[in-house]
């Protein structure tokens, strides 16, 4: 997770601008930003988009879950994100389809409860533009996970909290996890598409200083 920070160009304020060079450069107001972060679960959603029947589109959330940031502003790149998902939580808004999916068929939530992400390396692409790799484990597999993020700024809530968000996502094969159930359809084409769109919309509070 690279550090996040909105800066205003220098000649027109605009915040929206494209990066330039110099907008790229260390900033020592982002050193305010250093720390550690927990994700607020109450103000943030972990979910995902698929493809159903070809002709439109499944989304589902999980509603439990864990994750830690650690945000370093002298070196971005040395930014880290972890995240525990319980696979469990999953919701579609049915719940016969919910159950299929907890079942041996897809994530197999009984023999793998949990879905992993450790980052391996940060970096910042232009602006508040940003991109974390990690390893995502499901069902036992691990493999290589590439987030596209986009930072939404950082403020302190009305409780004093230091806060900061952003929005990201990343697409994958479910079937590279192992996840490969499928049915063929009457008119051709299969019932569940194998490319998934993960989605992350992220609130995320500072830890207090230690005495």
């Amino acid at each position: 997770m690279a550090l996040f920070h909105r800066k205003r160009t220098a000649d027109t304020g605009d915040t929206t601008a494209p990066a330039t060079a110099a907008v790229l450069d260390a900033d020592p107001a982002l050193a305010a930003l250093t720390g550690d972060y927990t994700i607020d679960p109450a103000h943030s959603s972990i979910g995902f988009t698929v493809r159903h029947a070809m002709v439109t589109n499944v989304r589902g959330t999980f509603g439990e879950y864990e994750g830690a940031l650690h945000l370093d502003g002298a070196d971005p790149s040395r930014s880290t994100a972890s995240l525990d998902v319980t696979i469990a939580s999953i919701d579609t808004g049915i719940a016969d389809r919910d159950g299929h999916l907890r079942s041996a068929d897809f994530f197999d939530a009984e023999a793998f409860p949990l879905m992993t992400f450790r980052s391996t390396a940060a970096e910042r692409v232009a602006g508040d533009r940003y991109r974390i790799t990690g390893d995502l484990t499901l069902r036992d597999v691990t493999k290589p996970l590439t987030i596209d993020l986009e930072f939404h700024g950082a403020a302190t809530d009305v409780y004093g909290a230091e806060r900061v968000g952003f929005e990201g996502s990343a697409e994958i094969l479910r079937s590279d996890w192992g996840l490969t159930w499928n049915a063929a359809l009457e008119t051709g084409g299969v019932m569940v598409s194998d490319k998934v769109k993960l989605v992350f919309d992220i609130s995320a509070v500072k830890a207090a200083p230690q005495a």
